[in-house]
């Protein structure tokens, strides 16, 4: 209780809820009046008796549920800084910590593509969060083959009312993917006039600059009303060179005695080496290289040895060698420490750590009364982003054995690899040159639509109401990103061998050609010859431009709705009403990637390989739902109502499923609330689980488990045994990456994962004296398991089932999986989408808010503490359990702070945002104990970020200034590591924050 008091005193989390005159704390079902829509006629402030909040389908004229729920106010949203839908909800106090995809994560392979922001619940991922817009689901949207949850760049920002978040699972209310939660994003009603409105938010260090306006109007009569926002959104790219802690990744490691660093040191510069080429140490992997046969050479100062092969296969240019190989120095192939090797190039920091992105935004919203119990309704969304990343490139480039581009004094009796080895010929490999290309930009534009159309109103029961309505949305994307072609490449390497004797002036004016050495062509350029220029990076741009090509594919989602439902009093009983709710759906989704025609014929080099993802999917459903007053206004039972709910779906894909969910809340009195709920829910694999094409990926040759096997494995042990039996040659050595297969699961008749969700909570709003203010305490318990999760084994997992098996290929499992390549011993790697895992998230939300008084002006004081019990998870069904809470990026506690102040025409915000301590070493090395022994920082501490602001309202107009990070806090930096990414010398974590101190300004004005 001590601890956890004092992580409630360093670290409450905000709710930012403002509902009528005071806020609510997230995830604190209190009874209290929405408010009512801004410049709605008087008519629109009656109906707070047909409200329904999410979590529900029937119709209340409270917020007193039997889940949780936090509501989000827009104007909240304005005051703390954040400046869309998007920002808000992957803030800290909605998320609990659970790492999100953001902007961020623009580098990195994930679903929906490069630039897209998706919100995951509980830490269970975005396909499990179900996303609405007034209470209708919002389709998925993004680039790729992997598009799977909805993009939170289609919603609008301007006219949002508010966002409600219902954090528990709702399958038996709304259907698939409301496995960890549902939000609900509300539109503003009832709108006189215009607003507009601007935010510009700048950073203290520059790079990563947004700024957003707007549009919102509308017109109300007695019998229609007609309202809609215009927005556009932009947000700067952020350099990795924007940022002195980004400038350099390094070891980061230390002595646990003197506190010294023991990072490797560069002979070049006398510091710690740099790594940029990877998220890691980046030894194996190198640029400005050549790839040679075992050669004798003289070794770099500081590297590796000429070891039991006798010499080096992999060389530096150096101008001041004389003697040995002359002008190149031998950095890998020896015994010894392969770290001189160059894997940085100022050029890395050219790349987007935040992706830029303009975003465009029209939503339109009507309805008219067309009878007196008929009310026709329609809802227009449109959105287009623009998005684009900038990376960099390596680029491998193979001459042929014998080719005339190889100059004399590196022409050798051996071969680098043998035939078969490379994509780019089919003989051997002369050698390899690791070339630092530079940067690349890849770019994507994702069109967004969705169209509703609905009638709703009163039957001809006493109370009771029905709504039916019909959508339509599509996701219509380009993605478009600049590759080597490898038949161009192919072309241009062995050009030279094929028109030996022709002069070089006649074929890199494209005379004269050849393909693969067989059939001559024209228009092609010849390769350059093998150079320490070309090493370097300096390239001729004619034949970069030959090789080098932008590559375009499309991705497009739709996905069709009509649905159905009544609500009203069935009878009723002592203490009232049985009230209820039924309703039918019936959705369809189609996928359509096509990728670059290039792709799909694997002819880019050092990049994936991808074929059509096609595939469609429909369910009919039908659901209800009943709540019973048991007691209310009794002694000892002022209130206690059971909901129960229940769902029959129908997947065409893989049958029927049953979800069903029950709930009690009691209250005993006027001060005290408890709730308690058990229910199950279901995913339906996402369409890409199910169809994606097969697309190829690549692992790093030392990931190969016999990868010179006679030194890296024990004798006597499986992998030594197996490797044997396949090779026989404890001296093989990989030279080739592992392919990595991946595909959809239809064929393995993939079905819906299943999951149970317990919830139990109470609520405390005891009377106090009339000068100590109200306060309110909510407290909440979850554990949500999953099981029959759709996963990806993955390929490193695949390989150790494999050669650990003692049954090895004739097991007939894992290991079918796996081929290796008789000519050159490369591996590939099936990796496709199964029902495998199961996840198990626990722990508990605490909600505070406090409400005073003082001064002549009301102080708000909201908190919330999110407290992880348990993130365990297990990949098989013969698995343990892994527990990866606390883990970094999965922090056990967060929260947030908000405290507002508001005083006549004033308002003044002070907000905190927490990250409780990470640590890996129990994961990795099995305590901390063993930090000694490993000379690694696996740990970061408390992460504060304090943020100010001061709103300023007149009767038709307002400002807002703030800033966010006040203090300019850092991410914290850990040591190197293979098993999680780094930004720079941090953890790739969405918590963090990357941009720094950031001022911000927001103006509206009505008319």
């Amino acid at each position: 209780m001590n601890k956890f008091a004092y992580s409630l005193l360093r670290g409450a989390s905000a709710g930012a809820v403002l509902l009528g005159a005071s806020l609510i704390a997230p995830s604190i079902a209190f009874a209290q009046t929405p408010p009512a829509p801004r410049a709605a006629p008087p008519a629109a402030t009656t109906q707070v008796d047909e409200l329904v909040v999410v979590g529900s389908r029937i119709r209340r004229d409270n917020f007193t549920t039997t889940a949780p729920i936090q509501v989000i106010n827009r104007e909240e949203s304005t005051l703390a800084g954040l400046a869309s839908t998007t920002e808000s909800l992957q803030s800290t106090s909605v998320t609990a910590g659970g790492a999100q995809i953001n902007n961020a994560f623009g580098g990195f392979v994930t679903q929906g593509g490069p630039g897209a922001n998706t919100l995951g619940l509980r830490g269970l991922g975005a396909t499990r969060t179900l996303i609405l817009l007034n209470g209708r689901r919002v389709a998925p949207a993004g680039t790729r083959g992997g598009i799977g949850a909805a993009d939170l760049n289609v919603l609008p920002t301007a006219i949002t009312d508010r966002l409600e978040i219902l954090k528990d699972g709702a399958s038996s209310i709304y259907g698939s993917d409301a496995v960890a939660g549902v939000v609900n994003i509300i539109t503003r009603r009832g709108i006189n006039g215009v607003t507009l409105e601007g935010t510009a938010r700048a950073t203290h260090d520059g790079g990563g600059e947004s700024g957003q306006i707007s549009i919102v109007g509308g017109v109300t009569h007695d019998r229609w009303e007609l309202s809609g926002s215009a927005e556009y959104y932009t947000r700067q790219a952020l350099r990795q060179g924007d940022r002195d802690w980004l400038n350099c990744q390094v070891d980061f490691r230390f002595s646990p005695v003197t506190g010294a660093r023991l990072d490797f040191i560069d002979p070049r510069t006398g510091q710690p080496k740099c790594w940029g080429l990877t998220g890691a140490n980046s030894n194996g992997v190198t640029i400005n290289t050549l790839g040679t046969p075992t050669v004798s050479a003289i070794g770099a100062a500081g590297g590796p040895t000429p070891g039991a092969l006798g010499g080096y296969n992999r060389l530096r240019p150096n101008a001041a060698v004389t003697t040995g190989l002359a002008g190149y120095e031998g950095v890998g192939g020896g015994g010894s420490n392969i770290n001189v090797r160059d894997t940085f190039d100022p050029r890395m920091l050219n790349r987007s750590l935040i992706s830029p992105t303009d975003n465009y935004n029209i939503f339109v919203q009507g309805s008219f009364d067309l009878l007196p119990n008929v009310e026709l309704y329609t809802e227009v969304l449109a959105s287009r982003r623009e998005s684009q990343q900038v990376n960099y490139r390596q680029l491998s480039l193979d001459y042929p054995l014998g080719s005339p581009l190889i100059p004399a004094n590196l022409t050798f009796a051996g071969s680098f690899l043998p035939a078969g080895g490379t994509l780019l010929f089919p003989g051997a490999v002369g050698v390899r040159a690791f070339i630092g290309f530079g940067n690349d930009t890849s770019s994507q534009t994702v069109n967004y639509y969705r169209g509703t159309v609905g009638a709703r109103g009163d039957l001809f029961l006493r109370g009771w109401k029905y709504d039916a309505y019909a959508s339509f949305a599509r996701s219509d994307a380009d993605y478009t990103f600049q590759s080597f072609i490898t038949s161009r490449t192919g072309q241009s390497v062995t050009a030279a061998v094929a028109n030996a004797g022709v002069p070089a002036a006649l074929v890199r004016n494209g005379l004269t050609c050849a393909i693969n050495n067989t059939a001559p062509a024209t228009g092609c350029v010849l390769a350059p010859t093998v150079t320490p220029a070309l090493l370097g990076g300096t390239l001729p741009a004619d034949w970069v431009n030959y090789i080098f090509r932008p590559v375009t594919g499309n991705s497009t989602f739709n996905e069709v709705i009509t649905a159905a439902q009544i609500d009203g009093p069935l009878f009723r009983v002592p203490d009232g009403e049985v009230r209820s709710a039924f309703g039918l759906e019936y959705r369809r989704s189609v996928i359509n990637d096509t990728p670059p025609i290039e792709s799909q014929n694997g002819d880019l080099l050092n990049l994936t390989s991808a074929v059509l993802t096609r595939g469609s999917d429909s369910v009919w459903e039908v659901y209800g739902e009943l709540e019973v007053p048991i007691f209310a206004n009794r002694q000892f039972a002022r209130d206690l109502r059971l909901n129960v709910s229940g769902r029959y779906t129908n997947y065409k894909s893989y049958g029927a499923e049953t979800t069903y969910r029950a709930g009690l809340v009691y209250s005993p009195n006027s001060w005290l609330t408890t709730r308690a709920s058990y229910g199950t829910s279901y995913r339906a694999p996402a369409l890409f689980e199910q169809f994606q094409g097969a697309s190829t990926g690549f692992l790093g040759q030392a990931n190969d488990p016999c990868n010179e096997y006679g030194a890296n494995q024990t004798p006597g042990t499986q992998v030594y045994l197996n490797c044997t039996t396949e090779l026989n040659n404890p001296l093989f050595r990989q030279n080739q990456g592992i392919i990595v297969v991946t595909a959809g699961g239809a064929g393995a008749r993939l079905f819906a994962e299943t999951s149970t969700n317990l919830n139990y909570g109470v609520i405390l709003q005891p009377r106090l004296p009339t000068w100590a203010g109200s306060i309110s305490l909510a407290l909440d318990y979850y554990r949500i398991q999953i099981d029959n999760g759709v996963q990806q084994i993955g390929a490193t997992n695949l390989l150790n089932l494999c050669y650990n098996d003692p049954l090895f290929r004739a097991a007939g499992t894992y290991c079918d999986l796996i081929t290796r390549n008789p000519a050159n011993g490369q591996l590939s790697v099936l990796n496709s989408f199964t029902n495998v895992s199961t996840e198990i998230t626990e722990g508990l939300d605490f909600n505070m808010r406090y409400v005073r008084d003082i001064g002549g002006g009301v102080l708000r004081v909201n908190g919330q503490i999110s407290y992880y019990i348990s993130q365990r998870s297990k990949l098989l069904p013969t698995s343990n359990f892994g527990e990866f809470n606390g883990d970094l990026s999965t922090p056990q506690w967060t929260g947030a702070l908000d405290a507002t102040y508001t005083y006549r025409d004033w308002k003044f915000r002070y907000g905190l945002d927490w990250t409780g301590p990470m640590d890996s070493y129990r994961r990795f090395f099995g305590s901390f104990a063993n930090f000694a022994n490993t000379g690694v920082v696996l740990n970061t501490p408390n992460y504060f970020l304090n943020h100010v602001s001061v709103q300023y309202k007149r009767p038709n107009w307002q400002m807002t200034v703030g800033v966010r990070n006040l203090f300019n806090e850092e991410p914290p930096s850990v040591s190197c590591c293979s098993n999680f990414n780094r930004v720079g010398n941090t953890p790739l974590y969405s918590g963090f924050d990357y941009v720094g101190r950031t001022y911000f300004v927001n103006l509206s004005r009505d008319f």
